[in-house]
């Protein structure tokens, strides 16, 4: 049984003055510098984890192997993700399983079988980009371009004032009704 659905999502941020930093930020996919969150949905719906803030440059495998999601997993939980989290050895160590859609690599079409598949996967993995629309569209700061002092880290602070921001939003939004339909 599928227990969480992860995806990323990037919210813009102003262009750092230092080297480093513009580099760990720059998102080819966007073409611009972002932060970017791997967020975790149930699938009801609900919000049930958000990554801190990484830099728009960091992979989603890299994210994932290194938010500290992983450590949620139980033996024979199964996570669904897209064709771009390439965890499933990561998954695999901690006795889970990761379901993804299926590859055509080098056929021209799935068979019946695998279409039905991911015909199926589809239909679920869809609620967490909804859930990721339903963020940005009540929370439009997310959808703006975020000061670089967002980013930044106080001496003796572990998250950067993005991070919680982002935490409350998620908590808000569970607040409200489910995406999800429940039939």
């Amino acid at each position: 049984m599928c227990v969480c659905i992860f995806d990323c999502f990037e919210v813009f941020c102003e262009r750092p003055a230092d080297l480093m930093a513009r580099a760990q930020t720059y998102s080819n996919y966007k073409s611009h510098n972002t932060a970017k969150f791997l967020i975790g949905i149930a699938p009801q719906g609900a919000i049930a984890f958000i990554s801190q803030a990484w830099g728009g440059r960091a992979s989603d495998k890299y994210i994932t192997e290194n938010c500290g999601i992983l450590d949620n997993l139980l033996p024979g939980d199964q996570i669904m993700a897209d064709r771009g989290f390439t965890v499933g050895e990561s998954v695999g160590l901690h006795s889970a399983e990761l379901v993804m859609p299926p590859f055509t690599r080098g056929k021209k079409q799935l068979a019946r079988l695998e279409l039905d598949k991911a015909r199926q996967l589809s239909r679920v993995r869809i609620h967490v980009e909804r859930v990721i629309g339903c963020l940005r569209q009540k929370y439009s700061f997310l959808q703006s371009t975020v000061p670089i002092s967002l980013l930044m880290h106080g001496a003796t602070e572990d998250s950067c004032l993005l991070d919680k921001i982002a935490v409350v939003c998620c908590a808000l939004c569970n607040c409200c009704d489910s995406v999800v339909p429940f039939d």
